[in-house]
């Protein structure tokens, strides 16, 4: 009897690749591992690689933010690796990334945004800053933070703090100070919400620029990641940090001065918070805007100008001359 013969036809699957750079910090692991996920999620037969890659900001922990003085600091080297095509995304806290992205990068998407407060920790759940006892102890490395609370409680004093999410809980835990503050996202990230004694609201602490997001830096010419990568996009979070970094551009600032902004898509369109702030916190300009979702740069330009005529020009060029003479 003869055999039929069939010809079976095998699918090939193509697997594609693509390399994330990344911090070494638990946070920056944790980012990245969860782009890595929703990337390998939504994109089909995609596999992602995580690569560690240390930032001079890492690497320096005995100094104050405000005095290294050096943009990208958490993102220089992220952006190297790039550019000389060994990575193919970089993945940062939004709050990091500067505002000028250098030639052949692009922001090329923005997740969608986890809550964007800061959080008081001390010894005592429920305690607020305003319930803290006189002269009381607060550490934190942010300028925008130490301004702003200052402005509310004068009496306070603030201690440097500097490091990762959990080694500043431990330094917190070692020490005599009677609180800490850190942003809510990163805390909540990393399943340590026991340590939280309260959210502190944004009409007390206005957050940083970007705070909450995630930023996805790859190159121009890199149409494949681009691609995949606007499957995560959330295009109102990027609306509104298109809005706040904007502001953050026409105000020159970074970790050298105390500036917030926080932006929001609502049904009644593009609504912008922002605030500039002497570092004692004895001078504070803050203002709230609403335009259009349609030109969200032009909103944050529209309130970052308004700001400097109130009063926020001078206040930033105290702060960049001492900066220059220190």
């Amino acid at each position: 009897m003869q055999m039929k013969r069939y010809r079976i036809k095998r699918k090939v699957l193509k697997i594609n690749n693509l390399v994330i750079g990344s911090r070494g910090s638990e946070l920056a692991l944790w980012q990245a591992s969860f782009i890595k996920k929703e990337l390998e999620r939504k994109n089909k037969n995609l596999s992602v690689e995580v690569r560690i890659i240390n930032t001079k900001g890492d690497n320096i922990l005995d100094v104050a933010l405000s005095k290294i003085g050096d943009k990208g600091l958490f993102t220089k080297e992220l952006e190297n690796e790039l550019l000389k095509g060994s990575i193919d995304i970089a993945v940062h806290s939004l709050k990091d990334l500067q505002t000028i992205i250098p030639d052949g990068l692009i922001l090329a998407a923005v997740t969608k945004r986890h809550a964007v407060e800061d959080v008081l920790i001390s010894r005592k759940k429920g305690i607020k800053i305003n319930q803290l006892i006189e002269n009381a102890t607060v550490a934190t490395g942010s300028l925008r933070r130490r301004s702003q609370i200052l402005h509310i409680r004068p009496d306070i004093i603030i201690e440097e703090l500097r490091g990762n999410v959990p080694s500043r809980i431990k330094k917190f835990l070692d020490s005599k100070w009677d609180a800490i503050i850190l942003a809510r996202a990163g805390v909540e990230r990393l399943n340590l919400t026991e340590y939280i004694s309260s959210i502190i609201p944004l009409s007390q602490i206005l957050s940083a620029v970007g705070q909450g997001a995630l930023g996805i830096e790859i190159r121009k010419d890199n149409l494949f990641a681009i691609d995949a990568v606007q499957k995560i996009h959330h295009e109102n979070t990027s609306i509104a940090a298109r809005a706040e970094r904007s502001l953050l551009k026409v105000l020159e600032g970074g970790c050298q001065v105390p500036i917030g902004a926080y932006a929001q898509v609502t049904s009644h369109g593009l609504y912008i918070d922002g605030l500039v702030s002497a570092i004692d916190g004895s001078i504070t300009f803050r203002e709230r805007i609403r335009g259009s979702k349609l030109n969200p740069e032009k909103l944050g330009e529209k309130l970052a100008k308004s700001l400097l005529k109130a009063g926020a020009k001078d206040i930033l060029k105290d702060i960049y001359q001492n900066a220059r003479i220190n």
